[in-house]
């Protein structure tokens, strides 16, 4: 069968193609793809040559991972079901994580469409609610899984390392938990973004002395630190103003240089979370929460693309040279 794929044809090149997928089997669901959203982190670091494997840096010595469909998440419309499958319909609006491709360098990706999907990988979605505010549930997941490890009590001082997308909805689930907010970053439009609470802060570190700030803020000490982009150097400043027995979460890419003196931690007996991935209980509650509006995700998208202008896309994203955070790819 053909479908309509995004493809990394190269290191810093994408491509829209047609490629072969596989047809679908009796567990398996098509679906005809409306919105998909793109993670500018873990794409962009693929599409770079950077990354082998999910979490997995690329050496020297592994080959480049190309050609391959990247992404992991969209939503749109049960096109047909396979004989097994008995909880989905035609019609039903889904989210949908990797989906089946042939002759690419994975044999899976995620900007595809029709896109032939494994039943355990797709969820149904509410009624009521706009589709395009799931298209992003794995990377929304990943934000509440990274704020969901720690442990912590209403009122609790945390700190939220980055300000892009997975930084917002760790900040979103720590402020769902009753904690104190500061979020941390290097771009205004993007801090700009963060719904303050009582209590809460946007600090761009380029303009402030954080740590002094933080010292401030936090007089008692941080419970828990979160890491949402891969910043070593400023984890380690932040241990000694940290609470005894607080918490650190880190779900940043670090490539080859994640290394950590663990003996930082020992003094003041912290926990070192490293959360990765997705499974069915993290998404159906990561799904619940955009349900009730305790994740927000629309106000996150800086910018919307036709499928066919996906490199026009990319390039946004790997240049940097404009401001960008939420970035989807509308395939109708």
């Amino acid at each position: 069968m053909q479908a309509q794929a995004v493809v990394a044809t190269a290191p810093w090149k994408v491509e829209v193609q047609n490629v072969s997928v596989p047809e679908a089997g009796p567990d398996e669901i098509v679906i005809r793809v409306l919105h998909s959203w793109i993670s500018n982190g873990t794409e962009g670091s693929f599409i770079r040559g950077e990354r082998i494997g999910g979490d997995t840096p690329r050496r020297e010595s592994d080959p480049l991972p190309f050609p391959h469909v990247p992404g992991y998440q969209k939503v749109g419309i049960v096109e047909k079901v396979g004989t097994n499958v008995t909880d989905f319909q035609i019609g039903d609006w889904v989210f949908a994580t990797v989906s089946h491709v042939e002759g690419m360098f994975y044999n899976y990706g995620g900007h595809v469409s029709p896109a032939v999907t494994h039943r355990s990988q797709v969820w149904k979605l509410p009624h009521g609610v706009e589709p395009l505010a799931f298209s992003g549930l794995v990377l929304t997941q990943v934000g509440y899984n990274c704020a969901a490890r720690p442990a912590l009590s209403s009122g609790d001082a945390t700190v939220v390392i980055g300000d892009g997308l997975v930084g917002h909805w760790t900040a979103q689930t720590l402020q769902a938990r009753g904690a104190r907010v500061l979020m941390i970053g290097r771009h205004e439009e993007r801090l700009a973004r963060f719904a303050l609470g009582d209590g809460d802060l946007a600090v761009n570190e380029k303009q402030a002395d954080v740590l002094a700030l933080i010292r401030g803020w936090a007089p008692n000490g941080v419970q828990v630190v979160c890491d949402t982009v891969g910043t070593i150097n400023l984890l380690e400043d932040l241990v000694p103003i940290m609470r005894r027995d607080g918490h650190i979460s880190s779900a940043g890419f670090y490539g080859s240089n994640g290394h950590f003196d663990l003996q930082l931690l020992r003094d003041r007996e912290l926990t070192l979370h490293a959360p990765s991935g997705w499974n069915k209980s993290r998404m159906d509650t990561t799904l619940e929460m955009v349900s009730r509006g305790e994740l927000q995700t629309l106000p996150l998208i800086t910018h919307r693309f036709p499928v066919h202008n996906a490199a026009e896309a990319y390039d946004l994203i790997l240049s940097r040279n404009a401001p960008v955070l939420g970035v989807v790819l509308d395939w109708e």
